[in-house]
């Protein structure tokens, strides 16, 4: 058994029921077995992978809050400060009811080499709670918050560790954990990402995931031989990543046929109307048969199907593991050419293998959606200076990172002869980094 396969079946019979913690472990571990290959003898003697796959530290802890009812709620928050390497913690918040520590390590452990990825001195963590914010007012979003940020306090800060947002996490969210934890600390510091643009913020935070992965998706189509000008995209959900994702898309000359929520979704051959889009999910906070109720050209079905529909590029950005093993053979069967990841492992491992084996492009989510990521850092960075770039500079700074991203992928691909494996690319290429920095400052 090889080296990389012994610590697979070791972190797995260690961590038991974390399924998603595991089809990450298996995805990365695997793809960087030829580097881990050249150097078995130095890596199996510091234990490289197996400090890797093990958190530097996790927390768990109880938040208790008080509803509109007067009667007290109690969910479970987390942190995992996976590796600090390269840097301070960074990696978002997620408040959703699917919360548990497996899916936090998960996006954790994907962290280490997303930020890796961008050449910002950032390393990987990731938290949350099992909270819903959705149907809650605004008070008890604050209450919850609040009792969340007098735990999370004591472990974060802008040298050791800086969350930012993801799932349930937005503008309002990150303003009642900012103004905690500042009343907590009595310090105004750059400790969260995506704050708002009076207190701290940075102009492009809100689009840069979704822009972000348009800029690496173009970087993939032109070294390809192709372009996004002409092109027919589907796209997979209408939250932050999704909106923005479609608005860089169509300026980029592209045309986008299809949005999703959690109960269906549209196709809109016109194309889908960003600014109508934005009033429902973003204003009104409706669903997408709605969307289709005040657009004639749109069609509305209830479930899944997005992948049905006949395009050139899939660009996933809902949640981890939507497209399965039957979405792959529907995106093969109409003839796509590339998908990108804009969600956090949005694919199956059987479904990114199919959708590789038959010619289909493939880009995965720690390089794709990493734009997220870089411009909380890039935020992190105006924090720290006190000074505030224009949309411009900071737009212009996330292009050239998403650049840098492809061609470090392309060189790791090249190096270790893995063709167009963007998979192997992007893990290699974040790995090497992360390992580097690990074998220099001893065995910590």
């Amino acid at each position: 058994m090889s080296y990389v396969d012994e610590v697979i079946e070791q972190i797995t019979k260690e961590n038991p029921g974390e399924p998603e913690f595991h089809q990450t472990l298996n995805e990365v571990y695997k793809s960087i077995e030829v580097v881990v290959d050249a150097n078995e003898e130095q890596y199996r003697k510091d234990a490289l992978l197996e400090r890797l796959a093990n958190p530097e530290r996790q927390i768990k802890f109880r938040v208790p809050w008080v509803d509109d009812e007067g009667q007290v709620q109690v969910n479970t928050g987390y942190r995992v400060q996976f590796n600090s390497a390269i840097g301070p913690y960074k990696g978002g918040l997620r408040f959703h009811p699917s919360v548990n520590i497996g899916i936090i390590k998960f996006l954790g452990f994907e962290q280490i080499f997303k930020n890796s990825l961008t050449g910002l001195p950032i390393g990987g963590g990731k938290g949350g709670s099992n909270f819903d914010p959705k149907g809650k007012s605004d008070r008890e979003v604050m209450a919850f918050c609040q009792s969340f940020m007098n735990e999370l306090y004591r472990h974060i800060g802008q040298d050791q560790d800086v969350p930012a947002g993801d799932i349930g996490v937005g503008g309002r969210e990150i303003g009642y954990l900012y103004g905690q934890y500042k009343r907590l600390t009595k310090q105004y510091e750059g400790v969260l990402t995506g704050k708002g643009l009076t207190y701290g913020g940075s102009l492009a935070r809100t689009e840069a995931t979704g822009y972000g992965l348009l800029y690496f998706t173009r970087e993939v189509l032109k070294a390809n031989g192709e372009s996004l000008d002409g092109k027919t995209v589907t796209v997979s959900g209408s939250g932050n990543v999704a909106t923005y994702a479609i608005e860089k898309a169509q300026q980029l000359g592209a045309n986008v046929v299809t949005a999703s929520d959690s109960t269906g979704w549209v196709y809109d051959p016109e194309g889908i109307d960003v600014a109508l889009l934005k009033d429902i999910k973003e204003v009104r906070r409706l669903r997408m048969s709605d969307y289709a109720a005040e657009k004639p050209s749109a069609e509305y079905h209830e479930g899944k199907g997005v992948w049905s529909v006949e395009a050139d590029v899939a660009l996933p950005c809902a949640t981890q593991n939507e497209v399965d093993i039957d979405d792959a053979k529907n995106i093969v069967s109409n003839n796509y050419f590339a998908l990108v990841e804009g969600a956090n492992m949005p694919t199956t491992l059987e479904a990114t293998k199919y959708l590789q084996d038959n010619g289909v492009v493939f880009g995965p989510a720690k390089a794709a959606n990493a734009g997220g990521v870089a411009v909380s850092a890039l935020e992190m960075s105006q924090n720290s200076e006190r000074l505030h770039w224009t949309f411009e500079e900071v737009d212009n700074k996330l292009a050239n990172i998403m650049q840098n991203i492809f061609k470090q992928i392309e060189d790791s691909c090249n190096k270790y002869e893995q063709g167009n494996d963007y998979v192997a690319g992007a893990n290699i290429a974040g790995f090497e980094k992360v390992a580097e920095a690990m074998q220099a400052q001893g065995i910590v």
